[in-house]
């Protein structure tokens, strides 16, 4: 059974999922594909311990430290999403790389020729915004897109770097 949350944040209120001890969704309210993959029969219990350390982590992060180790996180997608994902996490803190970059790392992964605008639509679909780092993301020719607006992404950016 999915339960879901709702926590506040500088970038406004944010919609949490999870099943059982696994987080499978963290929406910015508003943005691009919000709780796309969160089930109709999905219960409110704001009582889970995973949406408690979510909390936590995120208020350290907003605050300008470290999120810390990231708790079980079970997105649903399809494989190919799954690795794209797999290496936004593998983006640093307070770096970027390219839409193109990401896809050419997927290529080395998989064996296949991967396009950036394959990779571009699994970043845009990421259905746990900030643990996920789909924000790291850039365009070649500038900063990009971002289901959860250009201001908040620019924000993040910024909060990473300082």
């Amino acid at each position: 059974m999915t339960s879901f949350t709702y926590i506040d944040s500088p970038l406004g209120r944010l919609l949490l999922a999870a099943e059982e001890s696994a987080l499978t969704g963290l929406w910015i309210e508003g943005q691009r594909y919000f709780a796309s993959t969160l089930p109709e029969n999905a219960i409110r219990n704001d009582k889970l311990q995973i949406f408690r350390d979510v909390r936590c982590r995120l208020d350290a992060y907003f605050a300008g430290g470290a999120l810390g180790a990231l708790p079980a996180l079970s997105p649903p997608g399809t494989a190919f999403r799954k690795t794209v994902w797999n290496e936004l996490l593998k983006i640093p803190r307070g770096t970027t790389v390219t839409y193109g970059e990401l896809a050419e790392r997927i290529r080395q992964l998989s064996g296949r020729p991967t396009s950036p605008r394959a990779v571009a639509g699994a970043v845009a679909n990421n259905p746990i915004s900030l643990l996920i780092p789909c924000h790291r993301v850039v365009a070649a020719n500038g900063i990009g897109g971002y289901a959860g607006g250009t201001d908040r992404k620019l924000w993040l950016l910024n909060l990473e770097r300082n």
